[in-house]
């Protein structure tokens, strides 16, 4: 946003969305809080329902009043069209709690109050997204939470405060050092705002919208808070952290910004991250505006890929099994319910301790049927004719089958047509008969397994005609 700028230094299965209430035109979000580990309240929002996360860090906040500024309740709605969005106001801003020291505007204390939010929200791998300040939080919870961020937005990152001879981007000691007191005592004023906002490249300064940034302002911090918080980012620098992030990243930052604000700093930042992609946005203004239709579509764009490639990620090789027994329907009408009861119970102990044996896990039952899967396809079979034998003590037979195909995982769920390719080939098999696909016969070559040809069949819901084997002693 217009904060950034070194002339004007103080720059910054999931749970449904807390309901909203209208003002205006602009469906507001509840307020909800958070109590973190030290006991203070972080208040945050969540809003937008669309196929992924993203949480949005912006280091000067204040959730109830954003959505009062007209020029910035639109790029929040933008972001709501596409995504499910995380705001929050750290500690020391807007409704959470102050507790005003530098040692509280730390960026550690920053990861522990994200990691918080995240959990209270249920969010589990979000797009942390970092605008100006708000990136250096960003890449610090990214860099030591990998496992938790499933990708990384930069919208004008800031990285490090002063200029260096490696960084010719920061501002000059010699010069901003000195006004940063003025510039805390006019954070809240008209003359600052109307100020900041010619410098972002707006010519035709709107009034309206001056008045609206200077309350927005005196909302997020006092000047003694916006005095701290320039002290912190005047000791930050996160520039080491660049190289080691792992998890996949957008650097992006509009037209305006480049040429006024950054002179190349964004894409730098992007440079040093490996693999990171860098996209400039056309605009005359630094800062981001409802209309950017081109930012909001790169960002959706690169969400979808990491989702993408996650569930790509998620598929794996595996050999599934499936076994019911013979004749259930009529052996539990003879038994009885309690009968019945007590030798389902007896039979899936049996094939529980099959399954630890063999490395197989189970991944669900259906009253006598069960479906497992291996990462051996030998282990498989071994398996399932150690059941089929083992049940025989109990007066039954049981059917099995056996395939081998790439599987999708996912919150603990097996997917995919070698799921229903190992169902069908299950349900074809007799009494205390296991068949397999041939790409289990093939796959076990060596092993000492035996195995007759079954002919080829057809499977329901299917493609092509497959050949089927019948597992026979070695």
């Amino acid at each position: 946003m217009v904060r950034e700028s070194h002339t004007a230094p103080m720059a910054a299965e999931r749970p449904p969305s807390p309901k909203s209430e209208r003002r205006g035109t602009v469906d507001v979000p509840e307020t909800r809080f958070v109590k973190t580990a030290d006991g203070l309240h972080i208040g945050y929002q969540v809003f937008g329902a669309g196929p992924y996360d993203v949480v949005f860090n912006d280091t000067l906040s204040n959730v109830d009043a954003n959505w009062d500024v007209s020029s910035w309740a639109p790029v929040l709605r933008a972001l709501g069209r596409q995504a499910r969005v995380i705001t929050f106001d750290r500690r020391g801003f807007g409704v959470s709690d102050r507790p005003l020291s530098t040692a509280s505007l730390s960026l550690e204390v920053g990861v522990d109050d994200l990691t918080a939010i995240l959990d209270a929200t249920g969010s589990r791998r979000p797009v942390v997204m970092g605008f100006e300040w708000g990136s250096a939080l960003s890449l610090l919870f990214a860099a030591t939470s990998p496992e938790r961020t499933a990708g990384l937005v930069l919208l004008n990152p800031v990285v490090c405060y002063w200029r260096a001879a490696d960084f010719p981007w920061g501002a000059d000691p010699n010069v901003d050092g000195e006004i940063h007191a003025d510039h805390a005592a006019r954070w809240g004023t008209s003359d600052y705002w109307r100020e900041a906002l010619g410098d972002d490249g707006i010519v035709a300064v709107d009034e309206t919208e001056v008045r609206e940034w200077a309350k927005w302002a005196r909302l997020v911090a006092s000047p003694q808070a916006i005095r701290l918080m320039s002290l912190v980012e005047q000791q930050t620098d996160v520039r080491t952290l660049l190289p080691r992030i792992q998890v996949p990243t957008l650097v992006v930052e509009k037209a305006g910004h480049r040429e006024r604000a950054s002179g190349g700093t964004a894409e730098w930042v992007a440079s040093r991250i490996p693999g990171a992609r860098y996209e400039v946005i056309p605009g005359p203004e630094s800062f981001p505006r409802g209309r950017d239709t081109e930012l909001y579509a790169a960002i959706d764009r690169f969400a979808r890929e990491i989702r993408d490639r996650e569930t790509e990620f998620d598929r794996v090789l595996a050999t599934v099994l499936f076994t019911d027994i013979v004749g259930s329907t009529q052996l539990a009408a003879e038994l009885g319910d309690r009968a019945w009861r007590e030798l389902i119970g007896r039979h899936d102990a049996i094939i529980r301790a099959m399954l630890a044996r063999y490395r197989g896990t189970e991944i669900d039952t259906a009253g006598d049927g069960f479906f497992a899967t291996f990462d051996g396809p030998a282990r498989a079979v071994r398996c399932a004719e150690a059941i089929r034998d083992a049940v025989r003590s109990l007066g039954i037979e049981l059917r099995a089958g056996c395939h081998t195909g790439e599987v999708e995982t996912a919150d603990g769920k097996v997917r995919g047509i070698a799921v229903n390719l190992g169902a069908r080939v299950a349900a074809l098999a007799g009494a205390s008969e296991v068949l397999v696909s041939s790409t289990v016969k093939d796959l076990t070559a060596g092993s000492g397994l035996v195995f007759e040809d079954a002919g080829e069949h057809e499977l329901k819901g299917v493609p092509d005609r497959w050949r089927l084997y019948r597992v026979s002693s070695a």
